[in-house]
């Protein structure tokens, strides 16, 4: 199973991915029936997770029904434990929207129109489609953005930091979560490296453009915002963090004053 992950995250193109994954992932469940886990996400219970790594595969990672990842498991425990997100209707912006905690939030805003309007560059499930790099939203024009492993894709991550401040209003708060290499004291990027079985090698996936180290919550405060780096986890009993699988990324929190 590890080897036709792999496999499949390398060679189908991410639409395609996107398009396949609501249907394949949850039949392949099956065999993951149990109670060892269970999914925050959606409540679903498995013996394990399935796989999941475009490099190197990753055990107990991917729920079968909902496709959460750790990630994103993680993120939900904070959004539903931490924020008003699910209790008030902020207008949000979901950039590059997870599916399972999409399939949330819209529900959430079904009464709300023009409250949560998700974006990607191409994805078919996103509401709009543009350029990070140059957001057609009007400045202050948001309460609450999402943006989660995106920036260590961009050409230029400090340009769409700018772009995500600008657009936020003051008292707005976001969640950018980028995979951050704490034994990194400093973000490492190399524009010169393009073919992209090097980028794997040395980025750790072929689309990836750097790897952020310890300074990855200065480098949104560069861009104006109030960041906190929370270890969330670490809130978490052992048994707790087993039973969902978590990671041991942090959360990044992020504020207009």
């Amino acid at each position: 199973m590890k080897k036709l992950v792999k496999w499949t995250l390398n060679h189908v193109p991410r639409p395609a991915l996107q398009r396949i994954a609501g249907w394949a992932v949850p039949m392949a469940g099956l065999f993951y029936k149990g109670r060892g886990v269970e999914c925050p996400v959606c409540g679903a219970k498995y013996r394990k997770f399935m796989p999941y790594g475009y490099v190197q595969s990753r055990s107990n990672a991917l729920c079968p029904k909902c496709l959460s990842l750790e990630r994103h498991r993680l993120l939900w425990l904070y959004l539903t434990r931490e924020t008003n997100l699910l209790t008030e209707f902020p207008r949000t912006l979901h950039i590059a929207p997870e599916v399972c905690i999409m399939r949330h939030l819209k529900p959430h805003f079904n009464n709300h129109p023009g409250q949560y309007v998700t974006a990607d560059l191409e994805s078919p499930l996103a509401d709009l489609h543009f350029d990070v790099h140059r957001i057609p939203l009007a400045d202050n024009s948001v309460d609450v953005i999402l943006c989660n492993h995106l920036l260590e894709h961009v050409a230029d991550d400090r340009k769409v930091m700018r772009e995500l401040y600008r657009i936020l209003k003051p008292g707005g708060w976001g969640i950018l979560l980028s995979p951050v290499e704490l034994d990194y004291e400093k973000t490492y990027e190399d524009d010169s490296i393009t073919d992209p079985d090097e980028r794997t090698r040395i980025f750790g996936q072929y689309d990836h453009r750097r790897i952020y180290g310890a300074d990855y919550a200065d480098r949104l405060r560069e861009a104006g915002f109030e960041a906190a780096d929370i270890d969330y986890k670490s809130t978490f009993s052992e048994a707790d963090r087993k039973l969902y699988a978590l990671p041991a990324d942090h959360i990044y929190m992020v504020y207009k004053i």
